[in-house]
């Protein structure tokens, strides 16, 4: 695949020495004692009053150097393991909205069985590869919803997972689930059924509860995404240079952090940046210019051999319209042919990020599928260039009854299962159904279908009430000392 790129290579090195010096000479704030320490004692120039970092060029290219070029995230079905290394695109959805728009058009606050329903219509859906915790439960305490969304997408879904924290506590039980899932402390480091994001908060600022997550995932060697999520105009430069070069700086301080902590850990260089509309003064998600900074982003993290956490397939439409299909085609394709490793919010968001749709999921599968037809592109060589079934052919033959035909249309074309192909005619007897009502319709069926079927796991059942042993115990910890 050739790589979609957007920055010169001078202007690569221009950004890199921008971020060096916002690093160096501005410095970040991080509101963590322990942090500080780890950092002070590595040679970061630290200022314990103001709790402002300044790091050395040597100690943020040290850090880069320490951390692994290629990660894998596993799932419950080892056949669904995901290899983040060369540019390898995988999609997944994204995370956390606050409401759903269920299946029968409603507007709602998200709840546990939304979750679980989300996660098994993902086991379904063929072009999206990983899962990001998409919605926050709301039925369920604040103070352990983390720890929720975690055991119930662990065990109701077969991909990858990888989701937010929002306290220190959730971070050590969340630690010790996956543990206990993944076998111990060496299971886990073989095969990590579970990555953690952290972002820090714009500008320059890593707060006590990011970085004390960061410290946590790193001491255990959980893969973590450590992301920036900047908006231009408002929390950064209104450029999209300065932008990137702010975005830069945040997500390498935090990967200094954890290559200190434990040098090797897996660090994840994200990116979660976007816009503000000068006109409305609101976040933009579904803005031209996220695709761009992505594109940037998966660049620099490229520059620093570092597998890249980027934003695609957003929306700022209300509802599964024309509206969320441009915006998120457009995005999740220019963002896939940057080769960035994992692409997040790229299934089922809607309403700038708010709000979470199934119906809108199997649109986005479709959409994701085509992208990934455009990745393989066309292969050349004299099987493909049929030069003898041509010969044989001729001129006003028909190549229907051939035998390369048929070994090759089944792979060639990308078979869309929701697009409509019929006749008119034929479209109009079955319903003359737009887009939105195949799509919901095919979403009941698969879900019912996916309730129905065994999940298809390896893991042992006795592990597994292990696991659920673990959770109950940890948020009963949680909740004793809040």
């Amino acid at each position: 695949m050739i790589e979609f790129s957007i920055l010169s290579r001078d202007e690569v090195y221009k950004v890199h020495m921008a971020s060096l010096h916002i690093l160096e000479k501005i410095g970040l704030k991080i509101n963590s004692r322990k942090a500080l320490e780890i950092l002070a004692e590595a040679g970061a120039y630290v200022d314990f009053n103001d709790k402002r970092v300044r790091m050395p060029q040597s100690l943020v290219e040290e850090a880069i150097r320490k951390a692994p070029a290629t990660i894998k995230l596993c799932g419950l079905n080892p056949k669904l393991d995901i290899l983040l290394e060369g540019g390898r695109v995988h999609y997944g959805t994204g995370g956390t909205a606050t409401y759903v728009l269920d299946l029968e058009g409603n507007r709602r606050d998200a709840t546990l069985q939304d979750l679980r329903d989300i996660a098994l219509l993902t086991n379904e859906l063929d072009n999206v590869d990983f899962f990001h915790i998409p919605v926050h439960p709301r039925d369920v305490p604040r103070e352990v919803a983390g720890l929720y969304e975690f055991h119930e997408s662990l065990k109701y879904c077969m991909k990858p997972v990888e989701g937010e924290i929002c306290s220190k506590k959730e971070a050590e039980g969340i630690a010790e689930m996956l543990k206990v899932l993944s076998g111990g402390k060496k299971g886990l480091m073989k095969r990590p059924l579970g990555a953690v994001v952290c972002c820090s908060t714009t500008p320059l600022l890593w707060g006590r509860t990011g970085a004390e997550i960061l410290i946590k995932m790193a001491e255990e060697g959980i893969p973590t995404i450590v992301g920036s999520e900047p908006q231009a105009g408002a929390t950064s430069p209104a450029t999209l240079a300065g932008t990137l070069s702010l975005q830069n700086a945040e997500t390498l301080g935090g990967i200094v952090l954890t290559q200190l902590v434990n040098p090797g850990t897996p660090a994840i260089y994200g990116t979660v940046a976007a816009i503000m509309d000068p006109r409305l003064g609101t976040y933009c998600c579904g803005a031209i210019e996220v695709a761009l900074l992505s594109v940037a982003a998966t660049q620099m993290a490229h520059f620093y051999r570092l597998p890249v956490y980027a934003t695609g397939g957003m929306t700022d439409s209300k509802i599964p319209d024309v509206q969320a299909s441009y915006e998120k085609a457009m995005i999740s394709l220019l963002v896939g042919l940057s080769g960035a490793d994992l692409i997040h919010d790229a299934v089922g968001f809607i309403e700038s990020a708010l709000t979470y749709s199934l119906e809108q999921m199997v649109i986005d599968d479709e959409i994701l599928g085509m992208c990934k037809r455009v990745f393989r592109g066309i292969e050349v060589n004299d099987e493909t260039l049929g030069l003898d079934v041509i010969e044989e052919v001729g001129p006003a033959g028909q190549y229907l009854t051939q035998k390369h035909t048929v070994r090759h249309i089944k792979t060639e074309f990308y078979l869309p299962k929701l697009s409509d192909r019929k006749l008119r005619e034929e479209w109009e007897r079955e319903g003359a159904k737009d887009a939105r009502i195949r799509a919901r319709e095919m979403a009941h069926k698969l879900l019912e279908e996916a309730k129905r079927k065994p999940l298809g796991g390896e893991i042992d059942e006795d592990l597994l009430k292990e696991f659920d042993r673990v959770f109950e115990r940890e948020v009963k910890k949680v909740l004793k000392g809040r």
